[in-house]
C-alpha cells in the first residue's frame, strides 16, 4: 500500500508541476502577445528625419560596409584641409556573405550578380562621435545591368564608424600627405514599392 500511495503521490506532484508549468508559459505568452518588438534598425522612425526615406519605398537589401577613406592634405576652396580623394569598401549581407562592393566618388555599388547603382548625396545627418562618417541619404541611378540593384530609388548610410579622424595636422607644409582611414556602415538599399 505504501508503495502504491508513493507512486500516486508521484504521478500527482508530477501532473502539478507540468500543469503549472504549462499555465504559466501560457500567461506570459499571453502578456507578451501584446508587446511590440523593437523597430529595426532601418525603419525611419529611427533615422534623423533629414535622411528618411520617402514613403513608398522599401528595403531591398540590408548590407555592412567595411572599407577604406583616402584623404589627401590639399587646397580646397581658399584653404588647406583634408579632401576625401578615394572610399572603397566589401559590403556583407545580413548572413555575413559579401554580396557587394563599394567605391567612389562617385559613389557607385556593385552587386555579385553584376547589378549596379550610383548614388547622389540628398542629405547628411549628425553622427554619434567626432571620428564616425555622417548618415547619408542619396538618390539611386540604377546602373544597365539586371539583378538586386536594378531599381534602387534611394541608399542610407547609417550605423558608422570610423572613416573621419582627421585630427592629423594638414597645413601648407603638409601639402600633398595622404591620409587613410578605417570605417563601417551600414547600407540599407531602398526600392520602390
Amino acid at each position: 500500500m505504501k508503495s502504491t500511495h508513493n507512486t500516486l503521490w508521484a504521478y500527482s506532484k508530477s501532473a502539478a508541476v507540468t500543469l503549472a508549468m504549462v499555465t504559466g508559459t501560457a500567461a506570459l505568452m499571453a502578456a507578451c502577445s501584446g508587446v511590440k518588438p523593437p523597430p529595426k534598425e532601418y525603419t525611419q522612425e529611427r533615422q534623423d528625419d533629414q535622411i528618411q526615406v520617402p514613403p513608398g519605398n522599401v528595403v531591398a537589401l540590408e548590407t555592412t560596409a567595411t572599407g577604406l577613406v583616402n584623404y589627401e592634405c590639399k587646397a580646397n576652396a581658399g584653404s588647406i584641409g583634408w579632401v576625401l580623394v578615394r572610399m572603397q569598401a566589401e559590403l556583407v549581407d545580413r548572413t555575413g556573405k559579401q554580396v557587394a562592393t563599394y567605391s567612389g566618388p562617385p559613389a557607385v555599388w556593385t552587386h555579385i550578380d553584376g547589378s549596379n547603382v550610383m548614388g547622389q548625396q540628398v542629405a547628411m545627418a549628425p553622427r554619434p562621435g567626432a571620428t564616425n562618417l555622417n548618415y547619408q541619404l542619396l538618390k539611386g541611378t540604377p546602373g544597365a545591368g539586371a539583378g538586386v540593384l536594378q531599381n534602387v530609388t534611394y541608399i542610407q548610410r547609417i550605423k558608422t564608424k570610423g572613416g573621419q579622424d582627421l585630427s592629423k595636422a594638414c597645413t601648407q607644409t603638409d601639402s600633398g600627405d595622404k591620409l587613410t582611414l578605417p570605417y563601417q556602415a551600414d547600407y540599407i538599399f531602398w526600392k520602390a514599392a
